[in-house]
Formats: C-alpha cells, sequence, structure tokens
C-alpha cells in the first residue's frame, strides 16, 4: 500500500508514456574521415539517442557509435540544404540527408527527443525536487554573508555598539516604565481614599467631632479633613530629569551608530561593486578565451572534415589547399618509388637518336616480311584486334565512338605550333606539353595536349595496353577501385573506376566508354595509326553518389608507328620501330576547386603519367614478338 501511495505521487508528475517522442529510423549519409568520405549509414532515433549502423540488416551485431541528445548542439549547414552536423562537446557528426525536407524532419525530431530530455526539460522538472537547489542556494547564500562580515571589521564594532546601546535603552525603559507604573496606582489608591473620606464624614458629622488636629478650617468656615500626601515606593530613588537625559543621549548615539554603519555599508557596496565589475571583466576574457581555444580545439581535432574539403565555402584557403594538395602527392610519389624499387626493372631503352631516320612507309609490309621470315620462338601477351573498318564494331553507343573518332582525328592531330592559344608548359626530351586555360562557372577545364616518341614499340602495342583492362591496375597507380561494368564488343567496354584521393580534394569517380580502333590509311606510305578514346557516358549500374564527385572526360591516345628500314635483308628489330604519341586530354572535375591547384597538378602529374606508361609499355614488349 506504501510502495502505491508513493508510486502515485511520482506518476503525477510525469507525463504519460505516449507523450514521449516515437522512434526515428532511416538511412543518412555520414562523413567518415577524409580518405572514405561520405557513406550510407542506417541511422536510429530513440530514447533520446542517435545511434548508427553499417545497414539495416546489421542492427543486431550492435550500433558503431551514439550519441548523448540532452546537451547535443544540432546546426542546420548553411550552404548545404540536406546537412547536418550534431555536435557534443568535442565529437562532431556530419550527416548527410537525401533532400531537405528528408533532413528537416529528422531535425524536427531530434530536437523533439532533444526537449523531453534532461534537466531541460518541463517533465525533468517535475520530476526531480528542488530541495536540493535551495539547500545550495541557502548555504551559498550564508557562506557569502559570512565572509562579507569577516572583512568589515569596523562594521562589527559598531554593530556591537548597536547591541550596547540597545542593553541601555531597554534598562532606561524598563525604569521609566516602573515609574510610570507606580505613579499610576500611587493615583489610583489616592482618589480611593478620598471618595471613602467623604463618605465617613457625611455618616459621622451629627455626632461625632474629630480632632483639630485632623481638620483644617477652610476659609468659608467649613472643616477640611487632612491627610499625608501618598508617595509611590522607591519613588524618591529616581532622578526623572536625569533619566530622560540619559534617554535623549542614548538614542542619539543609535541614530549616530546607524548613520555610521550606513556609511559603511555604502562603501562597503561600492567596493564590492568595483570587485564584481573586475571579476566579471576576468569573467569575460576567461569566456573568450575559452571560446576562442574551443574553436581550435574544433579545428585541430576536425580537420579533415567536410568543411575542410573543397569547395568555395571552404574553411581552408588557396595557399593551404596547395600545400595540402602537393604533401598528399608527395607521400604517394614516395609509397610509389618504394613499390617500383622491390620489383626487379628492366633498365630502359636509350631514347631516340637526332640521327635515326625513320620513315613513314606502311608497317603492314614489315608485318607481312616478319611474318613470312623466321618468325620468333616467343610471342606477344596482348591479343592483336583484328578490327579493319567500324561496321566490325556495332552497339548501342557505336555512332557517339564514330563521331569521337572523327574529331580526335581531324583535331587531335594539328600541329599546336601556329594556334597562340596553346601554351608550351613541360619539355622534358622527346615529350611536350601543352595546355589552353579554359574555365566555366569557375571551374577550370584546361585542355591538355602532349607529344611524344617512344623508340622500341608499335602504335598498336601501346594502345592495346592503354586500352585493355586486364592490365590498367598495373601501370597505373592514382586508381583506387576498378570495375567492369558492361563488355559492348570485343573493342569496346565501358569502365567505372574511382581515383585515390588527395585530401582536400574531394575524391573523384569515373564512368567512361573505352574503345580501341585501327584508323584504315588511304595510302601505303600514310603511318600505320591506332586510336584509343575514352568519353563519359551514362549508366543504370554506375550512377552518381554522394561519396565522390563525378568528372566528366574525353580523352584520346592516337598512336602511329615509323618504321626505320633495316639493311639489306636483316630482319626488323625494334631498334628499327618508333611510336609518335598523341595524347589529348579534356577533364571537367565535376566540382570547384582552386584554378591554380588544379593547373599545378594538371602540370605535374602528366608527364609523370606519360612516361610511367610508356616505360611499362617498353618494359612489357622487351624481348617479345613485335605486334604491328
Amino acid at each position: 500500500m506504501s510502495e502505491k501511495s508513493s508510486s502515485s505521487g511520482s506518476e503525477d508528475d510525469v507525463e504519460p508514456e505516449s507523450a514521449q517522442p516515437v522512434e526515428l529510423g532511416g538511412v543518412l549519409s555520414k562523413w567518415t574521415n577524409y580518405i572514405h568520405g561520405w557513406q550510407d549509414r542506417w541511422v536510429v532515433l530513440k530514447n533520446n539517442t542517435l545511434s548508427y549502423y553499417k545497414s539495416e540488416d546489421e542492427r543486431e551485431y550492435g550500433c558503431r557509435g551514439s550519441l548523448c541528445l540532452s546537451k547535443a548542439v544540432i546546426t542546420p549547414h548553411e550552404f548545404d540544404e540536406c546537412r547536418i552536423d550534431i555536435s557534443v562537446n568535442d565529437s562532431v557528426w556530419y550527416l548527410r540527408a537525401e533532400d531537405p525536407d528528408h533532413r528537416q524532419r529528422w531535425i524536427e525530431s531530434i530536437e523533439l527527443h532533444k526537449a523531453e530530455s534532461g534537466y531541460g526539460s518541463e517533465t525533468s522538472l517535475r520530476r526531480h525536487g528542488s530541495m536540493l537547489s535551495l539547500t545550495s542556494a541557502a548555504s551559498a547564500l550564508s557562506s557569502t554573508s559570512t565572509s562579507s562580515f569577516k572583512k568589515g571589521h569596523r562594521l562589527r564594532e559598531k554593530l556591537a555598539e548597536m547591541e550596547t546601546f540597545r542593553d541601555i535603552l531597554c534598562r532606561q525603559v524598563d525604569t521609566l516604565q516602573k515609574y510610570f507604573d507606580s505613579c499610576a496606582d500611587d493615583v489610583s489608591k489616592d482618589e480611593f481614599q478620598r471618595d471613602k473620606v467623604v463618605e465617613e464624614d457625611e455618616d459621622e458629622f451629627p455626632t461625632t467631632t474629630r480632632p483639630d488636629s485632623e481638620h483644617n478650617q477652610n476659609n468659608n468656615g467649613s472643616k477640611e479633613k487632612l491627610y499625608a500626601p501618598g508617595s509611590p515606593k522607591g519613588m524618591n530613588g529616581i532622578d526623572f530629569k536625569g533619566e530622560a537625559i540619559t534617554f535623549k543621549a542614548t538614542t542619539a548615539g543609535i541614530l549616530s551608530t546607524l548613520s555610521h554603519c550606513i556609511e559603511l555599508m555604502v562603501k562597503r557596496e561600492e567596493s564590492w561593486q568595483k570587485r564584481v565589475d573586475r571579476e566579471l571583466e576576468k569573467r569575460r576574457r576567461v569566456e573568450d578565451a575559452y571560446k576562442s581555444a574551443l574553436n581550435e580545439l574544433k579545428k585541430k581535432s576536425h580537420y579533415g572534415g567536410p568543411d575542410y574539403e573543397e569547395g568555395p565555402n571552404s574553411l581552408i584557403n588557396e595557399d593551404e589547399f596547395f600545400d595540402a594538395v602537393e604533401a598528399a602527392l608527395d607521400r604517394q610519389d614516395k609509397i610509389e618509388e618504394q613499390s617500383q624499387s622491390e620489383k626487379v626493372r628492366i633498365p630502359r631503352l636509350v631514347p631516340v637518336s637526332p640521327t635515326d631516320a625513320f620513315s613513314t612507309i606502311g608497317t603492314h609490309r614489315f608485318a607481312n616480311k616478319l611474318s613470312a621470315g623466321h618468325p620468333r620462338s616467343y610471342s606477344s601477351s596482348l591479343s592483336s584486334v583484328e578490327l579493319v573498318s567500324a561496321s566490325d564494331d556495332i552497339h548501342r553507343f557505336s555512332s557517339q565512338v564514330e563521331e569521337m573518332v572523327q574529331n580526335h582525328m581531324t583535331y587531335s592531330l594539328q600541329d599546336v605550333g601556329g594556334d597562340a592559344n596553346w601554351q608550351l608548359v613541360i619539355e622534358e626530351g622527346e615529350m611536350k606539353v601543352y595546355r589552353r586555360e579554359v574555365e566555366e562557372n569557375g571551374i577550370v577545364l584546361d585542355p591538355l595536349k602532349a607529344t611524344h616518341a617512344v623508340k622500341g614499340v608499335t602504335g598498336h602495342e601501346v594502345c592495346q595496353y592503354f586500352w585493355d583492362t586486364a592490365v590498367r591496375m598495373d601501370w597505373e597507380t592514382t586508381i583506387e577501385n576498378f570495375n567492369l561494368v558492361e563488355t559492348l564488343s570485343d573493342n569496346a567496354v565501358i569502365v567505372y573506376q574511382t581515383h585515390k584521393r588527395v585530401w582536400p580534394a574531394s575524391q573523384r569517380d569515373v564512368l567512361y566508354l573505352s574503345a580501341i580502333r585501327k584508323i584504315l590509311a588511304t595510302n601505303e606510305n600514310d603511318p600505320d595509326t591506332w586510336l584509343v578514346c575514352n568519353f563519359s557516358v551514362d549508366h543504370d549500374s554506375a550512377p552518381p553518389t554522394n561519396r565522390c564527385v563525378r568528372a566528366k572526360i574525353n580523352v584520346a591516345m592516337i598512336c602511329q608507328t615509323l618504321v626505320s628500314p633495316p639493311e639489306g635483308d636483316k630482319e626488323i628489330s625494334r631498334d628499327n620501330i618508333l611510336c609518335k604519341i598523341t595524347y589529348v586530354a579534356n577533364v571537367n572535375p565535376g566540382g570547384w576547386a582552386p584554378a591554380s591547384v588544379l593547373r599545378a597538378v594538371a602540370k605535374r602529374e602528366y608527364p609523370k603519367f606519360l612516361k610511367r606508361f610508356t616505360s611499362y609499355v617498353q618494359e612489357k614488349t622487351a624481348g617479345k614478338a613485335i605486334l604491328f
């Protein structure tokens, strides 16, 4: 019965269970780190706690993290309409919903849970008693008052004086009160005695005569009874005038002491006010320092969060962005050098000598000669692409491939010498890299063009290695993941690949069609020409995601084989072969980044890519049969 009564009292203070916020669960993108970026996670809002799981199916294995919303700060992002930042002390979750309406729903639910939690809610105030607060306040007030008076010695002395004056005044009041009481008693007794004497005279006057000693003769001849005047008991021992003077002096002393106490209290109030002002100023400075330190701590703790990645609203400035990208690329280069040093590398072949004379005679004659002569005992690791005309490569993107091939053969092989818009940015031996500066809506779209000459390989071999997805990861060091989405034909595939992230730039992915094509010669003096074109397409199997920024590309590698005829009837060797490479790239990065950074990265990476790839082709073809 006691349990029931005690529990009923608490039930009146707590809201019914039906008023509690409902549970909410769904998929949100969560920022993981600068390497993996945004990842989809199953997020659950329940019992004032926000938890996330890798997926909905893995809820039974436990959450990967949780936040208590009692003291959480929910901040909708200023620019990203789908993003929410939730922070508790130095822990911050960056979340993104699929659309602004979805984000608003989550914000309202989180705020509702937060409002019904902890000491900040109305139900919590009703649930917890107030005796602790009252006791704390009383103790604080008591300690403050005591400490204040400990330092007010003069005020305590004046208060002691007032205590003395009070005692004196009380004694004087008691004395005067006794005097007044005694006087009042005597007056009442005198009136009673006088009335009694008058009654006796009326009764005894005809027959009895009083002694003369007891009567006085009045002027009118009548007799009046005489009696001794009464004096109050102890009345002669009181100096009424002296008591009055002392009373006035005592009250004057009290008033003077009170006035002095007021002056002391005013001075003390001014002193305390100055101390309070100084304390408030100290508190303000400490709070400012705390806020500044907290902001610095957040910057250091979450450096690499979504606010520091690329974008026009990034918290990192252009110089810091450039330095960070340079440092990340240097680390990647170091890792690549270490991995390459562990391999046994074949020495590079000698560069092209200016004295060597290579002919543009059609290489099909040398290919026939090589096959008709003494065949080698080893064969190429690549399978030849037997493509004679475009009609042999039919698929749903055939028209787009044909258009791209025609454009590249028309414009990409044009000499850049007469075009003032092309700027030579790199020249290393036979390799030259040109750039034309183009910007659209603040995004750098600079076309790049590189020319190179590699000895000992054919155009077919270079293009085949560049196109073959089976060996792509052997020479391409910037790719993180690689996936063959669809094979359209023997000579055309659709590829999806994600590139390694270079922080603070966002991670990029590319979905493109890659096609290899042999360009048929119009006469036998034309060089043997092969082309690989890669251009962006859309595919249902690889839609854009929040994790990466989708880049758009239009890239072509055009390779022409030049042959220096051997002396006499000697066989054609790789010393007689030269491949002239023309590489063009039009890349839309898909997102904003500083123009100086993008141009610096392109200037640095494209020559390294060409040298790395051509060296790889030379190593793979050395000592193998020539593939024309």
